[in-house]
């Protein structure tokens, strides 16, 4: 096995060039095999577990959602303060920041942003937890392909500018992430439910973080700073992917079902997922199986 990690690692050495070297040792990140692993299990159960869930009775999973969200609604906001300390600390350039200026600020930043890499492999639990609720309708195309590709995109940031330009776009989705997973969370509580309203601006906030990180990461373009111009580029491209599959679920969800969104406004998902209750969950747990 370590033979063919070294072969795996000389192939990519060769078409990205040197790897950072502030990043080696760290858990997940001299080797690629383990994190490509973890996303094509994680495809594997997506095809897979609805098939192993298709005559059984659903899981409520009601107890693993409160904590499950308050931890990833705690991660999140600890990365939204790290981020934003190490911008200013390090007093990175809105328009252009490289990644060997900034100091000890480039450490923290480094740091924070390998939680960020490790938490896009804690929310495969998102996915998981629609199976074994058996809300299949939830696992749609963008969910499975923004889940699947940022773990593996985020490893490749992770070696090679694990801080400078990177940080606009992990800053703004934690702080997203923030409000997502602690609605989540609150959905799940009955009693608090009624009372939440802001799913429709979660996801028109996905779609400004989207447009503002393909502008911040364009100014890098027309003002280089060193920064590598194939991570731009890619960004960009990624962004567009992002934003287009954003807007049509944007407005399947909210423009066409406008009769029926009064009615499934704090119980539907975002972005194509949930982890609180659906209305149609209502009357699937009346008998849930016990877990």
């Amino acid at each position: 096995m370590e033979a063919f990690n070294d072969r795996v690692n000389t192939y990519i050495d060769s078409w990205m060039g040197p790897r950072d070297p502030r990043v080696r040792g760290w858990l997940l990140l001299d080797n690629y095999i383990p994190t490509f692993t973890f996303s094509m299990m994680y495809l594997l159960i997506v095809w897979m577990g609805p098939k192993y869930m298709k005559n059984r009775q659903p899981y409520s999973c009601r107890a693993l959602l409160v904590p499950y969200n308050l931890f990833l609604t705690l991660l999140s906001l600890y990365m939204f303060y790290e981020l934003v300390m190490s911008v200013y600390q390090g007093g990175y350039n809105f328009f252009c920041q490289d990644t060997h200026s900034g100091g000890e600020a480039d450490n923290r930043m480094i740091n924070v942003l390998w939680w960020y890499y490790f938490s896009k492999l804690i929310e495969f639990m998102d996915t998981f937890f629609f199976i074994l609720r058996k809300n299949n309708h939830q696992i749609t195309f963008l969910h499975v392909y923004h889940h699947a590709t940022m773990l593996n995109i985020w490893w490749f940031v992770m070696n090679w500018v694990p801080c400078g330009h990177s940080y606009f776009g992990a800053t703004f989705n934690s702080f997203i992430h923030v409000l997502m997973y602690s609605y989540y969370g609150l959905s799940a509580v009955p009693a608090i439910r009624p009372y939440l309203w802001w799913k429709k601006y979660i996801t028109q906030g996905q779609l400004v973080q989207f447009v503002l990180t393909m502008f911040q990461t364009s100014c890098a373009v027309v003002w280089p700073c060193g920064f590598p111009m194939g991570w731009l580029y890619f960004q960009i491209s990624y962004m567009i992917t992002l934003i287009t599959l954003f807007s049509n679920f944007y407005i399947q969800t909210y423009k066409r079902n406008a009769g029926s969104r009064k009615t499934d406004l704090t119980n539907g998902s975002i972005n194509g997922h949930t982890n609180g209750v659906t209305s149609s969950e209502k009357v699937r747990y009346r008998k849930p199986r016990a877990d």
